[in-house]
């Protein structure tokens, strides 16, 4: 039984004292007083908890700021942007003169039903974080796959998209899609982004063989992809992952994340890569110049981040690293060798009199010799030419002509 109950059972049918029932319930007299007003009022219902809430909340939030709340959060959500309450405060401070504290949002934003419950993810005290200190001090770079879709609707085909970002100000530096990303597109990419930002004093990406064969299997190791050969022309530091380890390019896998939500929001999705790269291009603007970024100070974008430091460069003087290597191949039948320079195979030509013939190939940058492994007869000497496949001799086609003998002498 309730204590409000018995104080009125104690009352009204044992006739006690309000005195003397406040003093063995511990309660106040003024309170029996009215418990007794509400009871001759309301009967049982006395008797039911009521709610503590006062009457009037004069420090409430206005009912239109509470609708701008929901309208925002229902516009950047149908926009695949992020929606949070960081985000929003930022959007009603800068956009519509308004300031509401991050709790205040939630407090919305959870009475109102408009926040998905997710699992419990790893505390994020337990990741060790690093932040460049300068613009252009490292570049992340990784590549996605995002499927196009064909006129009727249907799935169509998959192709690869690949990003360049700032690490210091989450500045998407360069964003294209591709049908297959390969060694020669990365580098290319890379050099596109370096002559419109200025190139970076180091680089960090997985261990991708597009990006690097540090860990190719075996066979495959002693060359350079076309983007190590770029970076180490220019004293460039090249930073790798170590495998297993995917939070260590965490900038940039995030944002391919954002990206593909964007994308995949969009009313009209893409069906070929030129319309894809338009709307890559309408997201990094977007990103770059006009979305509040929660991880920088003070939720600044990505542009004003890259803009407010000097931007870092690399080495004054880059000491010139020769790439010394040696090989070892067979000529196969066509009379050839293979060599990878710059993520580029080339064929260097020997001659089909050597078909067979195991050789060491000694390679300083495009200085190449191929020396016999048995006998060590250097079989050929020269200069690689990166723009061909092939190198030939220089000697002219077919089986090597013998020389004429003069004949006996008729006297």
């Amino acid at each position: 039984m309730s204590k409000a109950r018995l104080v009125i059972t104690a009352v009204t049918r044992a006739h006690q004292p309000v005195a003397q029932v406040a003093r063995e319930h511990n309660v106040s007299r003024s309170w029996i007083y009215e418990l007794l007003a509400r009871y001759r009022e309301q009967g049982e219902a006395a008797f039911q908890p009521r709610s503590r809430r006062p009457r009037t909340t004069p420090n409430a939030t206005p009912p239109d700021v509470v609708q701008q709340v929901l309208t925002l959060r229902k516009d950047l959500t149908g926009q695949g942007l992020d929606a949070g309450a960081d985000t929003i405060a930022w959007h009603l401070t800068h956009h519509h003169d308004t300031t509401l504290s991050r709790a205040t949002i939630h407090r919305i934003l959870a009475r109102e039903g408009a926040i998905t419950r997710e699992p419990k993810k790893r505390p994020k005290s337990s990741y060790i974080r690093f932040q460049a200190e300068q613009p252009n001090e490292t570049w992340q770079s990784d590549f996605t796959h995002y499927r196009l879709t064909r006129p009727d609707g249907t799935p169509g085909t998959d192709v690869e998209i690949i990003t360049w970002l700032d690490d210091h100000s989450r500045y998407a530096l360069h964003i294209t899609a591709h049908a297959t990303i390969t060694a020669p597109i990365v580098a290319g990419t890379f050099r596109q982004a370096a002559e419109q930002h200025g190139y970076p004093a180091s680089t960090l990406t997985d261990n991708g063989m597009v990006y690097t064969v540090r860990l190719a299997g075996h066979g495959r190791q002693g060359g350079r992809t076309a983007l190590e050969k770029e970076l180490a022309h220019r004293g460039i530091t090249q930073k790798n992952s170590r495998p297993g380890h995917p939070t260590t390019c965490g900038k940039v896998e995030r944002f391919q994340q954002t990206m593909k939500e964007w994308l995949r929001a969009q009313p009209a999705q893409p069906t070929t890569l030129a319309q894809l790269q338009t709307l890559l291009d309408t997201f990094v603007q977007e990103y770059n110049h006009r979305r509040p970024h929660r991880s920088l100070p003070h939720r600044a974008t990505p542009a004003t981040a890259y803009t407010a430091r000097p931007k870092a460069s690399p080495g004054i003087d880059p000491v010139r690293e020769t790439h010394d290597r040696v090989r070892t191949d067979r000529v196969n039948k066509a009379g050839t060798v293979t060599l990878r320079h710059a993520g580029r195979l080339h064929h260097i030509g020997i001659g089909r009199t050597y078909t067979g013939t195991y050789v060491l190939i000694l390679a300083e940058d495009l200085e190449i010799q191929i020396i016999d492994a048995t006998t060590g007869e250097i079989l050929r000497g020269l200069i690689l030419d990166p723009a061909k496949d092939y190198q030939p001799t220089g000697r002219p086609p077919g089986p090597a002509r013998k020389q004429k003998t003069a004949g006996p002498t008729i006297s």
